[in-house]
């Protein structure tokens, strides 16, 4: 069996104590803040918002959140299921014309225990892929490379987005 380290994300979950249901989130804080570049928010819908992983796996990392402040999927309702499925579609487009990744991993971590560093508002995540992002970097010297600085990045796809989204209209 082969092992997938990332020790780059220790010092991201090592930044959230255990939360208590008093305890600030941050998705639900930076919806509220309405400060876009400052907390990296890309895209907003009816239900769900569009923001960048500042701990990203890889360049381009995003996060579709549900305006809903839950952890229980099954809370979550149709319209709400939708509306995230057709945002991640939508990401996935405007990170295609920005970033042209070879492939992606879209998914979510549900719990703690499944890897959820923010266990208490569940989100979905959308990374892209290149053949051969996973280089020598982590597994010599604990260090991860990221290609592209995130606010050059963070530009890129809100031109992107404006663009697509005038498109449709």
């Amino acid at each position: 069996m082969e092992r997938l380290f990332s020790p780059w994300r220790s010092q991201y979950i090592s930044t959230f104590k255990n939360p208590s249901s008093d305890a600030k989130c941050i998705f639900c804080s930076a919806l509220k803040e309405k400060k876009d570049k400052k907390n990296l928010i890309l895209y907003y819908t009816k239900n769900c918002f569009v923001m960048m992983n500042l701990y990203p796996y890889n360049n381009g990392h995003l996060m579709v959140v549900p305006n809903k402040h839950t952890s229980d999927l099954n809370s979550l309702s149709k319209n709400i299921y939708t509306d995230i499925l057709v945002t991640i579609n939508k990401m996935i487009k405007a990170l295609d014309v920005s970033l042209k990744p070879q492939g992606y991993n879209v998914g979510a971590n549900f719990g703690r225990i499944a890897g959820a560093g923010i266990d208490t508002h569940l989100h979905f995540h959308i990374v892209p892929r290149w053949n051969g992002d996973t280089n020598f970097m982590p597994v010599l010297n604990n260090v991860k490379v990221v290609s592209e600085g995130i606010t050059k990045t963070y530009s890129n796809l809100k031109k992107n987005l404006t663009k697509l989204t005038r498109k449709k209209k």
